[in-house]
């Protein structure tokens, strides 16, 4: 995961907020790992900076002028020459006769032998402010393409498996970094592309003017909690377009219930004849989460999966024929699975002793059969925050 931390918009909006480029960047880029990390998404070894790798993109826009790929114009920036890769939109399938310019071409307000030619290095202009490097090609600044394909290449090679984004940016920007670099070295450069599907949130594009513009701490601040959000995102298929909408949050939290809910039940089992059909469950649902996780990530299937052996190991608990080593076996699995879903990990809270004292007399109501009193106790026991849910094995008191 790159961080292109110098383009147009970011040279602007430091412009027009009165800051450093570096300023700027550095306090976006701190937001967005706060965010990572609130989503608890796995840190991955490189981090590589746009502003860092500017002598590989200066290494690769010399190969490609030296091969004939790129020139340069009269203002002093360089340009790939589209019409020299033969295999141009060989991503995207777009017919090469019908490329129009577009929104991000436009951006190129420089002069260039065709309309469809992308800038590899923009020459420096007032309008950039303190934002140049000085360089054999030139004084300027990388354009955005490059970037990626530079930065890419130093930690991947020049080919490498995977390479992901969103179905936004299949052209013209992972276009153009494969003729960029295939261009340079003359080999393949991904062997694989994984782009994700649009989302949209009440059926609608994301916007401010629409007032449906959300970021996470957004939805944190009402009340959500990171966890529901992680799996609400994660449970669709990457390909798929995914709706958000707060009815669909809600129903994410009930899902965390249920998997704490279930966890601790594991917990507290303390049988001591072993089952072996549970053992047959575990086998049955990891060979089934596997399966469709090596499915193009089929990540409903991987739920399936999961959703299945819990039915199945609560009723053996229900039915008290689960022993203390079964649970464990059962608990491991699902820290196995976490090892994706990412959303497992609970902290045991603490429930204050009055809280216990209250649920311990409702229950004794209840096997008591004294309905009327253990209503009233659970009313109280809501008053304070808590509710508590009743089971064949017992009672598991929560907070609301």
């Amino acid at each position: 995961m790159n961080i292109t931390d110098v383009d147009d918009k970011t040279i602007r909006d430091s412009q027009k907020d009165g800051v450093s480029l570096k300023e700027f960047k550095e306090k976006y880029t701190k937001l967005f790992f706060q965010d990572m990390d609130m989503l608890n998404i796995e840190r991955v070894e490189f981090y590589p900076r746009a502003t860092e790798t500017i002598p590989e993109m200066i290494y690769i826009v010399k190969k490609l002028m030296d091969k004939g790929f790129a020139y340069k114009s009269d203002d002093g920036s360089v340009y790939f020459s589209v019409s020299k890769f033969k295999e141009y939109a060989k991503l995207s399938k777009i017919k090469f006769d019908n490329l129009q310019v577009g929104e991000r071409v436009k951006q190129d307000e420089y002069e260039k032998d065709s309309a469809n030619d992308f800038a590899l290095w923009k020459a420096y202009e007032e309008g950039d402010g303190d934002v140049f490097w000085e360089t054999e090609i030139g004084k300027g600044r990388p354009g955005w393409h490059i970037e990626c394909s530079a930065m890419s290449m130093k930690f991947l090679g020049e080919t490498f498996d995977i390479h992901t984004g969103g179905i936004d940016l299949i052209f013209p920007h992972h276009e153009n970094e494969i003729a960029q670099s295939e261009a340079a070295t003359g080999k393949p450069f991904v062997n694989y592309w994984m782009h994700c599907e649009h989302l949209l949130v009440d059926n609608t594009k994301m916007s401010k003017s629409k007032g449906n513009f959300y970021i996470l701490k957004d939805v944190v601040d009402k009340g959500y909690s990171p966890k529901a959000i992680r799996y609400l995102l994660m449970a669709s298929h990457y390909r798929q377009k995914l709706n958000f909408t707060f009815d669909g949050l809600a129903g994410a939290e009930q899902v965390m219930d249920k998997f704490k809910e279930f966890l601790t039940k594991l917990k507290a089992m303390q049988g001591e004849e072993n089952n072996p059909e549970l053992e047959e469950y575990i086998i049955a649902a990891k060979q089934k989460f596997e399966e469709s996780m090596d499915d193009d990530l089929n990540m409903s299937g991987g739920l399936a999966a999961i959703f299945d052996f819990m039915k199945e190991a609560n009723t053996l608990m229900m039915e008290n024929k689960m022993s203390r080593n079964d649970a464990l076996a059962a608990f491991n699995l699902m820290m196995e699975f976490d090892k994706v879903l990412g959303v497992l990990e609970f902290k045991d809270e603490e429930i204050p002793a009055d809280v216990k004292e209250l649920a311990e007399k409702r229950n004794k109501a209840r096997m008591d059969k004294n309905w009327a009193e253990a209503d009233k106790l659970r009313d109280e026991l809501k008053e304070k925050g808590y509710e508590v849910k009743d089971g064949k094995e017992g009672y598991v008191v929560k907070k609301i």
